[in-house]
């Protein structure tokens, strides 16, 4: 029954997490309340928000938004932030994870967790995150619970949005929906991230269906390491290989969530660690590898000194 918040896209995409929970939780199919859309749009659901943040209101239980919840709700007993936005700014991140933040020791919460499906928590690691406070919206007694009734955010006093004046810019076209049903999906990746007592950022990395379902592509295609050495080194197209993972279901850019510093490295070297256990190196570190290896073979090929008496 701890209250959670999910973050959508857009506020379409709010209604349509909200079918399917309910078809996903048996307790949600016999109480229309326990998963509500809180959006601008949605005159229902904005009615259910002050129950939704009442610590003693059992309904609802979760909050399917997108900007609505970001800025002015105070959910003190919320225990669960789920990420299915796409996240650039920072202060909008610092702003979503602080709806988790609160304390209240008479009910139990001590602590929340986010659950991101699309890579926002990155932003833990910009060392940004850790810079000045930012200024964070919070409406006064006789201020509505939102800036307004389409849920955008409150204006930031320091940024250069625009005001009406393009300046001769072009006015991109809204990009265009896709909707797809009936997808079978299934778990890839997962990472789990967590502040230690110091306040540094530990990773875990739970590799064990990816690894599987990546060893088992390579060796179809491979068989072992010095098969897959030496077909990497013949072909004449390394995009060849990676189309090739690609249609087994893998993708570089999935390889690179895999493990730490991921996005550093190299197809070869993702690919190399995950499937069959080599050391993980970074773009540099390879190119510091492959100089000192050119330094040990200028050194051995140079001529030794001949002293004349």
């Amino acid at each position: 029954m701890a209250k959670t918040i999910i973050f959508c896209d857009e506020q379409d995409h709010a209604e349509r997490m909200r079918q399917e929970l309910v078809k996903l939780i048996p307790a949600a199919a016999s109480n229309r309340r326990y998963v509500m859309r809180i959006t601008g749009d949605d005159k229902e659901g904005k009615a259910q928000l002050s129950y939704f943040i009442d610590n003693d209101e059992p309904y609802p239980v979760i909050a399917t938004t997108s900007k609505l919840l970001t800025t002015g709700v105070d959910a003190k007993t919320c225990k669960l932030i789920v990420l299915d936005q796409n996240i650039n700014s920072m202060t909008e991140f610092k702003q979503i994870i602080g709806r988790g933040t609160r304390l209240r020791e008479d009910y139990n919460k001590l602590y929340f967790t986010i659950m991101d499906f699309k890579g926002a928590t990155r932003l833990f690691s910009d060392p940004d995150f850790d810079g000045e406070p930012v200024v964070v919206y919070e409406p006064g007694e006789d201020d509505p619970v939102v800036p307004n009734d389409d849920g955008e955010l409150p204006p930031d006093p320091d940024s250069s949005r625009d005001n009406g004046n393009n300046d001769g810019k072009e006015i991109r076209e809204p990009r265009k929906k896709f909707y797809l049903d009936d997808v079978a999906v299934g778990l890839a990746a997962e990472r789990s991230q967590y502040l230690d007592i110091d306040g540094k950022l530990i990773t875990e990395d739970y590799q064990g269906h990816l690894k599987e379902q990546i060893e088992q592509s390579l060796k179809e295609s491979f068989g072992t390491l010095s098969g897959f050495l030496k077909r990497w080194n013949e072909s004449e197209r390394k995009q060849a290989i990676i189309d090739e993972l690609a249609e087994h279901g893998i993708d570089l850019a999935l390889l690179q969530h895999a493990i730490p510093n991921g996005d550093e490295m190299d197809a070869f070297d993702l690919i190399a660690h995950l499937a069959f256990d080599q050391k993980p190196l970074t773009r540099k570190e390879r190119a510091n590898q492959v100089k000192n290896g050119m330094r040990l073979v200028n050194t051995a090929s140079r001529p030794k000194p001949c002293w004349r008496p």
